[in-house]
């Protein structure tokens, strides 16, 4: 059993900043990716906001290089999202997904709201 937990989120004002972190325990054999994926409506999957490999690669999605900035703590297996110059179009519901081995964990969810 692996164990998903989603820490932060809140309201922001736009150009601001948020930081939100998720923690993967439990039976965790091979860890090959932590990531934060957010829902559009409309759309049947989730879509990648950021997301951190094994190997350190990182990866974006288009509309958050360069304001969103993804990293882990591997002793920990903790990742964390620190998100600038935040855009009314960045609120959104944002899950945290672990794959390990093969198989793919999902959190509660997070809300994040950008509004003045």
């Amino acid at each position: 059993q692996v164990q998903v937990v989603e820490f932060g989120g809140g309201l922001v004002q736009p150009g601001g900043s948020l930081r939100i972190s998720c923690t993967a325990s439990g039976s965790l054999v091979q860890l090959h990716s932590m990531g934060w994926y957010r829902q559009v409506p409309g759309k049947l999957n989730r879509e990648l906001v950021a997301a951190i490999f094994s190997d350190g690669i990182t990866k974006y999605a288009d509309s958050v290089k360069g304001r969103f900035t993804i990293s882990r703590d591997s002793t920990s297996n903790t990742v964390t999202l620190e998100m600038n110059n935040l855009k009314p179009e960045d609120t959104a519901v944002l899950y945290c997904k672990v794959q390990d081995w093969g198989y793919d964990y999902w959190g509660q969810g997070t809300q994040v709201n950008v509004s003045s």
